[in-house]
């Protein structure tokens, strides 16, 4: 493990320590309080996971999977469940290979979210992580909606020596798009990172916006391989999942970054968006550093979780 990835693990240790505890805490008690492996055995553990905030989706999916698995293992005692549980919750996770393939294109990352979850920082993190990989990323501070979306995201551009395109406040996002991407083919940008506003409780207005800037990149800017992103707050659990379907209503979402995952008990959240929507979780946020932002690993991830303090 690279020292990065190492102190990442070990702040996603911490990070998810209240989560651990409302969720194994419970299921180790239940693999030492049972003798046999029965339906009452499997009910509880689901009881756990639907708390956990890990959905009803991918709760009644784990489970079914375990039971396949004690049968075909030929299982006999509670606590060796424990393994195939861990085993089973990774493979719900897990979101291959192709989940980054924007990183090797020339790319437009369409990052959109509601106000308070992280999303400028996660934009102006996101870029300085692709400024490490090398690559030459132009920012675009298309939120006008929120004043200070665009100085902030400047501090960040700063922070992580990347071009910015900024609009003025109330300026019209698309055409802070337009300048962004006739700026990103000038300087042959690899990325062109987009920072937009996110106001669901006027998805009208939101759904207008979107439009125009998916047309203007589809006019402007073919050639580019397209992702959009959706910022979700970690400690809102199943809030998250319902603001998640939202997004997925009027845009075509490819991927969540998941912030402030330290200090909650709903980490489980990351099981259910994945499971429920079929859109990969992608990035993960445990912190205020940019290196508290990390492309997601299921298996580190899980690992975490059940790491016994």
């Amino acid at each position: 493990m690279s020292e990065e990835k190492k102190g990442f693990f070990g702040r996603l240790v911490a990070g998810l320590s209240k989560t651990r505890d409302n969720i194994v805490a419970g299921i180790d008690s239940i693999f030492s309080g049972f003798s046999s492996i029965d339906e009452e055995f499997y009910e509880e553990i689901e009881e756990i996971l639907v708390m956990g905030d890990l959905g009803i989706n991918a709760t009644t999916a784990i489970i079914e999977d375990l039971k396949a698995k004690v049968k075909e293992n030929k299982i006999k005692e509670p606590f060796e469940c424990k393994e195939l549980l861990i085993k089973s919750m990774k493979e719900q996770m897990d979101v291959g290979e192709t989940a980054y393939e924007f990183e090797n294109k020339q790319s437009v990352v369409l990052v959109i979210g509601v106000n308070g979850v992280g999303k400028t920082t996660s934009v102006g993190k996101l870029a300085g992580k692709l400024k490490d990989q090398g690559k030459k990323v132009v920012l675009a501070a298309a939120d006008t909606f929120r004043a200070a979306a665009s100085e902030q995201l400047t501090e960040w551009a700063n922070r992580a020596g990347v071009d910015i395109i900024g609009g003025q406040e109330g300026a019209d996002p698309a055409a802070v798009v337009f300048d962004a991407v006739a700026a990103a083919k000038a300087r042959k940008a690899d990325v062109l990172l987009c920072d937009t506003a996110g106001r669901l409780h006027n998805k009208k207005n939101l759904m207008e916006e979107l439009r125009k800037i998916n047309r203007i990149l589809e006019k402007e800017y073919p050639e580019a391989y397209r992702e959009t992103l959706v910022v979700l707050d970690g400690t809102t659990g199943q809030n998250a999942l319902s603001q998640a379907r939202e997004f997925k209503e009027v845009a075509d979402i490819t991927g969540i970054i998941l912030t402030k995952l330290d200090g909650t008990a709903k980490g489980g959240i990351a099981v259910a968006i994945q499971s429920e929507l079929k859109i990969p979780v992608k990035y993960i946020g445990v912190g205020e550093t940019i290196d508290d932002l990390q492309k997601f690993d299921s298996e580190q991830f899980i690992n975490a979780l059940f790491t016994q303090n």
